[in-house]
């Protein structure tokens, strides 16, 4: 079977590209094919040994409907206008377009929201198969947050976990506990001077500070101005999480710098500067702070190596790979 997916691939994104690396595995290891649709098609294909088609060629985007049996929506947080109404425009588009042409949708492991009111009753309408209730979608969101959001706008969701969860560091990793990665964004600027108070303060307590630049171009002038002893940046998610998982702990305000935490088995704390971060840490028992947060605070967790419950994350991963065969099957 072949499934178109869509989703913020090919912008060279770390946390999207690990979303398409484990999507593409995890299909294929069921014997099925993925279409990604992208930004850059020629990379993802070349990356992950997948179809992919333009994302914003209306022919492309026809075809890869067309030639496919499923479309699924996701993952990541793509039902929401808080950054812009266009891009909730294009995906909600995309799934309506599908289902005129009688293909089964899945929102598959999104985070749904932040979400105006006129954005969440469009988000119901084409959720829910419009007026006639026919070409419902079958709706996997990846924390409890985004159920629960769905739940008030009237849309039945089932808990599932972000693809990347299943994702594993290579074999030839070398760990060194004493380290601890700092991811930033470059466009949440009000979490900088937290992140390069925390670290000096871990640095003066012996510790090995890198950060972790997930989306080059965006966020490498946060990164290289936390005065880290080291800088890193590549949009590769291999290379993320091997680093990550090399680590002995993680403090990110990248979503993704967590998730990635929690799938190689690294203590970490959230910066949330969206609900999606806060959503994630409170589903795996983990800390999350704001983005002013108090340096020594978080220095202190780092130092207590304070962990998320495992068990709850190791639920999280069973429900990600159980997302797969339910969205396949429903």
């Amino acid at each position: 079977m072949k499934i178109t997916v869509s989703g913020y691939y090919g912008f060279h994104n770390t946390g999207d590209e690990a979303i398409a690396l484990s999507i593409s595995r995890e299909l294929a290891r069921r014997g099925h094919t993925a279409l990604l649709l992208s930004h850059d098609p020629a990379h993802t294909r070349q990356a992950y040994g997948v179809h992919s088609a333009a994302r914003m060629n209306p022919l492309a985007l026809l075809a890869s409907l067309l030639s496919a049996q499923r479309l699924w929506s996701g993952g990541g947080g793509l039902l929401q206008d808080k950054t812009s109404v266009r891009n909730l425009t294009y995906y909600l588009a995309l799934i309506r377009g599908a289902q005129l042409l009688g293909r089964p949708v899945a929102v598959f492991n999104q985070s749904v929201g932040p979400l105006s009111l006129e954005g969440g009753a469009r988000v119901a309408r084409v959720l829910n198969g419009g007026r006639s209730g026919r070409g419902r979608v079958q709706v996997i969101v990846r924390d409890r947050a985004s159920q629960e959001t769905l739940e008030h706008l009237g849309v039945e969701a089932r808990l599932g976990g972000d693809p990347a969860l299943l994702l594993s560091a290579g074999s030839g990793v070398v760990s060194d506990r004493n380290a601890v990665v700092l991811a930033p964004r470059g466009d949440v600027h009000d979490a900088n001077a937290g992140l390069k108070d925390l670290t000096r303060r871990l640095q003066e307590k012996g510790r090995r500070v890198v950060a972790l630049s997930f989306h080059p171009g965006v966020d490498d002038v946060a990164a290289r101005n936390l005065g880290a002893d080291e800088v890193m940046s590549s949009g590769d998610p291999v290379l993320a999480l091997n680093t990550i998982a090399a680590a002995g702990y993680v403090v990110g305000v990248r979503l993704h710098a967590v998730i990635l935490a929690a799938a190689a088995g690294v203590p970490f704390v959230g910066v949330s500067y969206d609900p999606k971060v806060a959503g994630f840490c409170a589903d795996a028992g983990a800390p999350s702070v704001p983005t002013d947060f108090d340096a020594a605070q978080v220095g202190g967790l780092v130092m207590k190596n304070t962990a998320p419950d495992w068990a709850q994350v190791q639920a999280m991963k069973e429900r990600a790979r159980e997302s797969f065969d339910w969205a396949l099957g429903g």
